[in-house]
C-alpha cells in the first residue's frame, strides 16, 4: 500500500482501486471500459419477484411511499403510479447525494452518471433518496447550505454561523428562503448567482429540506432535456414508510424487529462487535435507530429499559413500542437511523442502492446485522431469499469525477448537438472517477487497504457474506 505525502492525502487512488477490487470483484473487468457499461450494469435490475411475504409486504408500502412522494412533488396521480410501477419493474434506488441543490458539483455528476444507466435502459423515473439528517455544513464551506459560485462560497439560505454548524436541514423550524449571499451578506454578488436565484423558488419553506426539493424539481425540468422524471424521497417520506409498516400489526418490523426489543437489541449488540474488530467506524452507533428532533436539530437515542431516551436537556422518552413509535414518526418528533433508512427502503423490499465512498461498504454490513436479527427472529424465507439478493449494493455516487467539472457550463452543453453525457459516457471509468479524492482523504479506507493486506478481512469474511459480490 503507498501512503501519500499530500495533505490530507491518506493512500493513492491505485490502493483504493485495488481495495474496492478486492472486495467487489465485479468492478475489475470495468476499470478500463467505457463509463457507459459500468452505467448500464449498475442499472440492470431484474423485475421484483419474491416468494416471501415480509419482503411482498416492505415492497407494498415503498411502492406506496413512492407514490405519496411524486404527488407531493407536483406530479398527477397517473405519474405517481408510474413511478411505484417502475420501482416493481426496476428495483433500483440513488442513494448516494444527501440533499444538495441539483447544481452542487458533488450531486450534478452523480445524477449524470445515473442518467447514463437509466437511458440504456429506457426507464422514465429517476428515483432518489438524499439524506437530510445532516447540517447546513458538512465541512468547511461544504454541505447543504453551501454552494461555489465563481470561486465564492455563498450561504445558500442566508443564515448565521450558529445555524449553519448544528442545524439539521430536515429541521421544521423554517422559514427558509433561497438567498445565495456571500460573507459581507450581499444576495447574488456574481451574475452566475443572480441568474441561479432568478430560477430558485422564491416562496418560503418550513425547511431547508423541503427548499431544496422543491428547487431541485425546477431546476431538472428547466435545465436538463431529459424525459425522465426526477423524484426525491427525504427523511420524512421515510418517517412515514417506517410508520406504515408499525402500524400494521403483521408486518415483520412491528412484530419482529421491534416486538420485545430482543430482534432490536441484537442488532444494536452486533454493530458494538463490528466497532471493535477490523471492520471498525464503517457502522457506527451514533443513535439507535431513530434520532430526536428536536428544535431544528438532531439529537441521539439509546435503546433502555424498552424505551428510546435522549439525554439532557429535554429528557425526551418514547416506550419501544409499535404504537408509540409510529406515533412520534408521524409527530415528526422522531426520524430514522441511517440503517433504518436502508432497512425499509432497501434491505427489506429487495431495491438495489447505489452509493457513495463510505456506503459501498457499509451497506453490506447493514445487510449482515440485519441477517442477525432476521436469524433472532427466526424467519428462514427472509434469509434464504437475501442469500440470493443479486448485487444488492453497488458503487454509484462520485463514480462521474470530472478534474475541473463545471455544472453551469455543462448545462449549456445540453441545449447543443452533443450532450455532456455522449462525452462521459466513453470515458473509462478510471478516468471517470477522477482522483478518488473522497477516498483517498478518508484514513478509513487506508485501515480497510491494511486489513485486506494482512488477511484481517477478506471476500470470504463472515461479515461481507451478504454483499452480493
Amino acid at each position: 500500500m503507498t501512503i501519500i505525502g499530500k495533505a490530507g492525502e491518506h493512500c493513492s487512488a491505485a490502493d483504493v482501486r485495488r481495495t474496492l477490487s478486492a472486495l467487489m470483484p465485479h468492478l475489475t473487468s470495468y476499470w478500463q471500459c467505457p463509463l457507459r457499461h459500468y452505467a448500464s450494469v449498475a442499472h440492470d435490475v431484474e423485475k421484483f419477484l419474491s416468494e416471501c411475504c415480509a419482503r411482498r409486504h416492505a415492497m407494498e408500502l415503498l411502492c406506496r411511499c413512492v407514490e405519496r412522494a411524486a404527488l407531493r412533488s407536483g406530479y398527477d396521480p397517473k405519474e405517481a403510479r408510474s413511478a411505484s410501477l417502475q420501482l416493481m419493474g426496476s428495483p433500483i434506488l440513488q442513494t448516494g447525494p444527501h440533499c444538495l441543490l441539483l447544481i452542487e458539483p458533488d450531486a450534478f455528476y452523480t445524477h449524470l452518471f445515473s442518467l447514463l444507466g437509466l437511458q440504456a435502459h429506457g426507464r422514465e423515473w429517476y428515483i432518489t433518496y438524499h439524506a437530510s439528517t445532516v447540517s447546513f455544513s458538512e465541512k468547511a464551506k461544504k454541505g447543504p447550505g453551501w454552494l461555489w459560485l465563481q470561486d465564492e462560497p455563498l450561504n445558500v439560505f442566508g443564515l448565521p454561523r450558529s445555524r449553519m454548524d448544528s442545524f439539521s436541514i430536515c429541521g421544521l423550524n423554517g422559514p427558509y428562503r433561497f438567498a445565495l449571499s456571500n460573507a459581507k451578506g450581499d444576495p447574488a454578488p456574481n451574475a452566475t448567482a443572480a441568474g441561479l436565484l432568478g430560477e430558485l423558488p422564491s416562496e418560503e419553506f418550513g425547511s431547508a429540506a423541503d427548499a431544496i426539493r422543491a428547487a431541485n424539481q425546477t431546476l431538472w425540468r428547466g435545465n436538463l432535456p431529459s424525459p425522465i422524471k426526477l423524484l426525491q424521497l427525504d427523511d420524512f417520506d421515510i418517517a412515514d414508510l417506517v410508520a406504515d409498516h408499525l402500524e400494521d400489526a403483521g408486518s415483520w418490523m412491528s412484530a419482529d424487529f421491534i416486538g420485545d426489543g430482543k430482534v432490536a437489541e441484537s442488532i444494536l449488540d452486533a454493530m458494538d462487535r463490528l466497532n471493535i474488530g477490523p471492520w471498525q467506524g464503517w457502522v457506527r452507533r451514533t443513535t439507535d435507530l431513530f434520532w430526536r428532533m428536536e428544535k431544528g436539530r438532531i439529537v441521539p437515542l439509546r435503546l433502555q429499559d424498552n424505551a428510546l431516551r435522549a439525554t439532557c436537556p429535554s429528557n425526551f422518552e418514547v416506550k419501544f413500542r409499535p404504537d408509540s413509535i409510529a406515533a412520534a414518526l408521524r409527530q415528526r418528533a422522531i426520524v430514522p437511523s441511517l440503517y433504518t433508512v436502508f432497512l425499509v427502503t432497501s434491505i427489506l423490499p429487495g431495491v438495489r442502492a447505489l452509493g457513495g465512498c463510505r456506503q459501498t461498504i457499509y451497506y453490506p454490513l447493514m445487510r449482515y446485522l440485519t441477517a442477525i436479527g432476521l436469524k433472532r427472529s427466526g424467519d428462514c424465507d427472509f434469509l434464504t431469499e437475501m442469500r440470493e439478493d443479486d448485487q444488492p449494493g453497488l458503487w454509484g455516487h462520485r463514480v462521474l469525477k470530472p478534474l475541473n467539472g463545471n455544472p453551469f457550463r455543462e448545462i449549456k452543453l445540453f441545449r447543443g448537438a452533443e450532450t455532456p453525457l455522449e462525452t462521459y459516457a466513453a470515458m473509462p471509468l478510471v478516468q471517470s472517477s477522477g482522483d478518488l479524492a473522497s477516498f483517498i482523504r478518508d484514513p478509513i479506507w487506508t485501515d480497510l487497504s491494511g486489513h485486506i493486506a494482512s488477511g484481517a478481512i477478506t471476500l470470504g469474511s463472515e461479515e461481507w457474506q451478504w454483499s452480493g459480490s
